[in-house]
């Protein structure tokens, strides 16, 4: 048994976490259904994913094995609202991951009891303001079965039962739908249009404008990078000639050291020779006072 302070961890991290249209996507998400953390936004796709690879490996079952294993996949996935009782395989490989979004306690909540955003609904769910059936969830990614929805309510002492109230039309809160809009006569109205279209040709110049000059900047800038290379071979030409230079330094100074070592080994032997005549000096001197020694 594994402690379970060192659980397994369910979710795993996208490939490219800084793609620019993942990046949004993500923001989009997290924005729509009140989402805290992107770590919640991971763990829903890899619940979606484990659901796809279960659908996928039945499809490349026999027909009597699949007939067997289809029904228990498609009601456990009926069972909390992702699909249809009577969907296929095709209809589990179309979810989204907006459909598993949809079932958490957070927007139930928020679309039952007409919460103004999503993060007043999480809030409520997280403070304990939330009942289903006779016991408080205070899990806002609580997935909601289909027979539990019903019994969605709000606790008998919670503050939300007197703030909040269904709107009158589904255009805006009631804070917003009894304004009173300003009608103006159908000139005004020609002369507006006229304006804002004018105005868009001018910014449509003014875009047309901007590409140029950012066109002309990355000339720029692809001249400076052939320009930058080049300097580049320049300094490895120059890198190079000095490597060649270094070593014709380096056989000259072999040579001079050989050229020395020829002249010590001359200077030895001239000193030799020096030695050798001294001898031979020595010994005619010896010769001679042997001959005088005789002839006295």
């Amino acid at each position: 048994m594994g402690d379970i302070k060192n659980f397994r961890r369910v979710w795993k991290k996208p490939k490219r976490p800084f793609n620019f249209d993942l990046k949004m996507e993500e923001l989009k998400l997290l924005g729509t259904f009140g989402l805290k953390t992107k770590r919640e936004l991971w763990k829903a796709r890899t619940e979606l994913s484990r659901v796809r690879n279960q659908a996928r490996s039945l499809l490349a079952l026999r027909q009597e094995i699949r007939d067997k294993e289809e029904p228990i996949l498609v009601n456990s996935l009926s069972r909390v609202g992702y699909v249809e009782t009577n969907a296929t395989l095709d209809d589990v490989l179309n979810l989204e991951i907006s459909d598993l979004f949809s079932r958490r306690l957070q927007t139930i909540v928020q679309k039952k009891f007409y919460f103004k955003t999503p993060y007043q609904a999480r809030q409520a769910v997280s403070h304990g303001h939330v009942l289903i059936g006779d016991r408080i969830v205070n899990i806002p990614s609580y997935v909601v079965k289909v027979d539990e929805e019903s019994t969605i309510k709000l606790t008998p002492e919670s503050i939300f039962n007197e703030i909040l109230s269904k709107p009158e039309s589904d255009l805006g809160s009631p804070e917003t739908e009894n304004l009173e809009i300003p009608t103006e006569s159908t000139s005004e109205v020609k002369e507006e249009e006229k304006v804002s279209t004018e105005s868009t040709s001018e910014v449509k110049e003014e875009e047309k404008v901007s590409t140029e000059s950012t066109s002309e900047v990355k000339e720029e800038e692809k001249v400076s990078t052939e320009s930058t290379s080049e300097v580049k071979e320049e300094e490895k030409v120059s890198t190079e000639s000095t490597s060649e230079v270094k070593e014709e330094e380096k056989v000259s100074t072999e040579s001079t050291s050989e050229v020395k070592e020829e002249e010590k080994v001359s200077t030895e032997s001239t000193s030799e020779v020096k030695e050798e005549e001294k001898v031979s000096t020595e010994s005619t001197s010896e010769v001679k006072e042997e001959e005088k020694v005789s002839t006295e």
